[in-house]
């Protein structure tokens, strides 16, 4: 193994999401299975006894890509020099908390991290948000790193749309792997919009539009709609927990794709910014779009036909997330 080691940030790595995505960054899941790579563990300075097990953890996992394991509580030592960072560490909504309190907690702590990419990280690192609010987390991080391209942001909505696609699949009696191009448009939110008008199943080797395959427009338009909506509460009032396992398979889903590309034919979704889209999205927002990725670069797919049903969907989520972004914004210049 010849190649230099990545440096790979991990924050909130304390935390159930990191516990399920550590080892598969670890073992060569996301950037590849002869990159070597040095892990940064980020968290807060209650949580260091905790990150002192998880990395005793990872060491036992005897992992032969895994170069060295920097835990710290210091964003000087976290950014220095990466080339990936993954977000996942945000303020939770605790019970009674007001939205806007949740806001303002997360501007703050997503201004000091935009700030610390924008003067330590490599200019090239790719940026993953995934605490929620995802998106507006991901804006305030963007716009607190002037220096880093805007491109080089996305946040997750990758756990959609693999819930959206397990949803059709299991539907159709099929795998997974055999649905593709479902949607996710706008906030990583309840007023997300799952989109399958454009989605293929494939059906006995035959490709098939997902209407037709799933013959039943009122499901689609309806349980579908609200059912992958609304999963992660599902899963909180089943588990008590949030969804972990899923998304950090999410993460390692969406993150390879930005370092590997997406299969010819084939697109996925993730929150990006908005800028230059050709479906009436206001600008300054990262919203969830369908994307294709190659050369470490996502490009929206455009073009795709949008009807009534889908346009009053897109926007309505579009309108919740310049709402957050016009709070957020607020905050940030106070």
């Amino acid at each position: 193994m010849s190649a230099e080691p990545i440096r790979v940030l991990v924050t909130g790595a304390a935390g159930q999401i990191a516990y399920s995505l550590l080892y598969s960054i670890a073992k060569g899941d996301v950037f590849g299975k002869d990159q070597p790579i040095i892990l940064i563990l980020l968290d807060i300075p209650p949580m260091l006894p905790v990150l002192d097990g998880v990395v005793m953890e990872l060491q036992d996992c005897a992992l032969p890509i895994l170069k060295e394991v920097i835990p710290t509580d210091k964003v000087e030592v976290a950014f220095k020099d990466i080339d990936a960072a993954i977000l996942v560490g945000s303020m939770p909504r605790k019970e009674g908390m007001e939205r806007k309190d949740l806001l303002k907690a997360n501007v703050a702590i997503f201004k000091t991290q935009g700030a610390a990419l924008d003067k330590y990280a490599k200019k090239t690192v790719k940026v993953v948000v995934v605490g929620n609010p995802a998106n507006t987390n991901c804006l305030i991080a963007s716009k607190s790193a002037p220096s880093i391209p805007k491109e080089n942001f996305s946040c997750l909505t990758r756990l959609d749309h693999n819930r959206a696609c397990s949803q059709v699949a299991m539907r159709c009696g099929v795998s997974s792997d055999q649905v593709k191009n479902v949607i996710i448009w706008g906030n990583h939110s309840s007023t997300q919009y799952p989109d399958v008008h454009h989605a293929k199943v494939n059906l006995q080797g035959a490709e098939t539009e997902a209407y037709q395959a799933i013959k039943d427009d009122a499901w689609l338009r309806g349980d579908f709609i609200s059912t992958v909506q609304q999963r992660g509460a599902a899963v909180i009032k089943a588990r008590k927990l949030s969804s972990a396992m899923s998304a950090a398979k999410a993460i390692c889903d969406h993150m390879r794709d930005i370092w590997f590309g997406t299969k010819e034919g084939e697109f996925v979704s993730m929150g990006v910014y908005a800028s230059g889209n050709s479906y009436n999205i206001p600008e300054d927002l990262i919203y969830s779009f369908p994307v294709q990725i190659k050369n470490k670069t996502w490009k929206v797919v455009d073009g795709l036909p949008i009807n009534d049903f889908s346009r009053a969907k897109m926007d309505a989520t579009a309108a919740e997330l310049v709402e957050e972004r016009d709070t957020a914004l607020d905050f940030l210049s106070q």
